[in-house]
């Protein structure tokens, strides 16, 4: 291959089966790893990183992030001498479970994991068993350039604090996109009851990913954050008291959508993209993204007609930060940090945010740049399909990402057979 990324196919086991083995093995794992703080120079570091290949464990459902991650790998190659290949996963639990089985295995270093695309309850899973190396990102020199102020889901990942064990590298707000040449803006519901309405007066146009997926997880999970008797209760866990209680009404809520959705609920798509595609064939009618700009780089790369446009909840609808994190065992940390400081590049960050080849919001603080770094962030006025600033309405919290397993483990046991 000629660019600097080379894909490699993650296992091909079943995605269900390596939930079931990879909670279980970390049930089971009872020993911890006390991490170090990462203190050596960064030109101790980037010296060290050069020569180095990192496998990046990444989820490579959505072609344009895995082009985004092909050029991060020509970028690092050429400024420092780093290789980078990804290493392709249906499900992030993957490389948690392949970190936890090296662990079990007595391998505490030269790990085959140098960097996961990582958050929510999977990172939960490796902080508190002690398979993360660091914390890292004080080392890192564009870590300075953070927004951990007013973007609280930079330094706090579904309630956890990250302690500097994971770097932030872009944005996510789950949004609804629909065709405008179908229905007109006004039409479209902004509330959980409202999309129940929707539903019920076009029958089969509305659906979601799988629970499997992480959309379908956070589409059940929205739908709580506004029919859950207290907001306030999902920022701590989900436990075996207040699960059932606290979840009711969004299972009745649920039992009388999914008749009404896309082929009756019997069948979801795998991921964002084969949702996308239904929406492209006239198949349905809303799509469930976690990227505010979806239509816009939908349009730009002619995935989705030039009408489609993008609606939020009256309340808001939740929000996250994607994280990469380095495993104790990494064979490549010095390697890993090189990537993972120039994600955190303005100019990696102006290129992800760009419509055109992701669109999803920078993790930076526009005050820390200085005036050239700034106008790589000029706003794209005029952009079809973008949402104006505001349009979408606030960014809610993630809940505890104990509430995201159970939600998903619940549909599992009542929707999966």
């Amino acid at each position: 291959m000629s660019r600097a990324i080379e894909r490699i196919d993650g296992t091909t086991a079943r995605r269900r089966a390596l939930r079931a083995i990879g909670a279980a093995v970390v049930c089971a794992f009872a020993g911890r790893i006390h991490a170090e703080p990462e203190t050596r120079s960064w030109d101790a570091i980037s010296s060290a990183a050069r020569g180095q290949t990192v496998y990046w464990n990444a989820w490579a459902g959505d072609e344009r992030t895995n082009a985004f991650i092909a050029w991060v790998g020509d970028e690092v190659k050429k400024r420092h001498g780093v290789t980078v290949r990804q290493v392709n996963l249906k499900d992030t639990a993957e490389a948690v479970t392949r970190v936890v089985a090296e662990k079990t295995a007595g391998r505490d270093s030269g790990g085959s994991v140098d960097l996961i695309w990582i958050n929510g309850p999977n990172f939960l899973a490796m902080k508190e068993k002690g398979l993360l190396h660091g914390p890292f990102t004080q080392a890192l020199p564009n870590y300075r350039l953070v927004d951990t102020t007013s973007k609280r889901s930079n330094v706090v990942d579904f309630t956890v604090p990250v302690d500097g064990l994971e770097s932030p590298w872009r944005l996510a707000q789950l949004v609804y996109v629909y065709d405008s040449a179908r229905h007109r803006p006004d039409t479209m519901p902004r509330t959980a009851n409202a999309l129940l309405e929707w539903a019920r007066a076009h029958p089969g146009r509305l659906t979601h990913p799988t629970v499997r997926n992480f959309l379908g997880a956070t589409f059940l999970k929205q739908a709580l954050a506004e029919l859950a008797p207290s907001a306030e209760v999902l920022q701590g866990p989900a436990t075996d008291t207040n699960f059932a209680a606290v979840t009711a009404p969004l299972w009745s809520w649920y039992e009388r959508l999914r008749p009404l959705l896309w082929r009756d609920g019997r069948e979801f798509p795998e991921s964002g993209p084969a949702q996308r595609q239904l929406l492209n064939d006239g198949d349905i009618d809303v799509l469930i993204s976690f990227n505010p700009a979806e239509a816009a780089t939908s349009i730009a790369n002619k995935l989705l007609p030039p009408t489609v446009r993008t609606f939020g909840m009256t309340r808001g609808t939740i929000g996250n930060t994607s994280f990469v994190a380095i495993p104790y065992n990494a064979a490549h940390k010095e390697g890993a940090m090189v990537v993972a400081n120039f994600l955190l590049d303005p100019v990696a960050q102006a290129r992800q945010q760009d419509p055109a080849v992701l669109g999803n919001a920078t993790v930076l603080d526009m005050a820390k740049l200085n005036d050239a770094e700034q106008r790589l962030f000029a706003p794209n006025a005029g952009v079809a399909g973008l949402p104006a600033p505001g349009e979408l309405g606030p960014v809610l919290l993630e809940p505890h990402a104990s509430w995201m397993t159970r939600i998903s483990a619940e549909w599992e046991k009542r929707y999966s057979h």
